[in-house]
């Protein structure tokens, strides 16, 4: 594993024992040798006279002061892996990701941008994916273009794992199994989807955890990722989920979807290491759960 470290806006590195080709395509392919290397991104900094050799060490601008894009609004944050590449935050229900429009308020990248402004950190809002506005759980953030770049392309390439539980009506048949089917919009109801013949690929892997007398607990895998793909899913299977009214579910013991995304792992940018990244249940879903067992 190659020794790096951070100093400011610089990314410090042992020089290769060959030396140092200097803005030569050549040396990305050194680089490339020793960590992860976007290419693009680094031919760009090498350009600009952004990755130097100093002594026995390389330096690349790897974390340069930028602009939130997002102004700050003060929130508290659950934290649940962070270092100087990613950010992961257990998101709250009732918060959007990202502005859906201009002005909008009270967005998860609203309260990321103060908290890089509290703790002193320049740092652009980047999310590597999205959850519903009422799911709560894991959501991955880029600290900078570097990870950004990477983890868009460990997202495309299925090397970012993410593990959901939900709590669904009905008692299950089957107590685990692949839902393989098409997820299309549904023509008479804007924003609902739909399991339809004409709609785009969608599989979902489940497997009930735990039995109550008229619901389960699940967890549940996407092998891709449909707008409400889950939602949609158990929904086809007759087992919506609870408060989740779009999609047949009932607001008698619960206010919103229960869904939460419990697990993320990932590949780190840097190091390679998998990083597992836990979230806790929101205290509505743990009382939701507590109450199924004393029923």
């Amino acid at each position: 594993m190659i020794a790096w470290s951070r100093n400011g806006e610089w990314l410090e590195l042992p020089l290769p024992s060959s030396g140092w080709k200097a803005l030569k395509p050549g040396a990305v392919d050194e680089l490339a040798a020793m960590l992860p290397v976007p290419r693009k991104y680094f031919l760009r900094l090498a350009s600009k006279g952004l990755i130097r050799a100093e002594g026995d060490r390389i330096r690349i601008q790897a974390f340069p002061r930028e602009a939130a894009n997002v102004p700050p609004e003060p929130a508290k944050l659950d934290i649940v892996f962070e270092d100087d590449f990613c950010l992961v935050i257990n998101k709250p229900a009732g918060m959007s990701v990202h502005p859906a429009e201009a002005g909008k308020k009270g967005t998860l990248a609203a309260a990321v941008a103060h908290y890089y402004m509290e703790t002193g950190q320049a740092c652009a809002i980047r999310h590597i994916h999205r959850l519903d506005q009422d799911t709560t759980g894991a959501i991955l953030y880029a600290k900078n273009e570097w990870a950004h770049v990477l983890l868009d392309e460990h997202l495309r390439e299925r090397r970012i794992h993410r593990k959901y539980e939900a709590i669904a009506a009905g008692r299950f048949k089957i107590a685990q199994g692949r839902i393989d089917a098409p997820i299309g919009k549904d023509r008479h109801t804007a924003g609902r989807r739909v399991v339809s013949p004409k709609g785009e690929h969608a599989v979902t892997h489940y497997c009930v955890l735990k039995r109550f007398a008229q619901a389960a607990l699940i967890e549940l895998e996407l092998e891709t990722g449909r707008t409400h793909q889950i939602r949609v899913h158990l929904s086809h299977l007759g087992h919506p989920l609870y408060g989740d009214t779009l999609y047949g579910g009932s607001l008698r013991d619960f206010h919103r979807q229960a869904l939460h995304a419990k697990q993320l792992s990932f590949p780190h940018p840097i190091t390679g290491e998998m990083i597992v990244a836990s979230a806790h249940y929101p205290q509505d879903f743990s009382q939701l759960l507590d109450r199924l067992s004393h029923a």
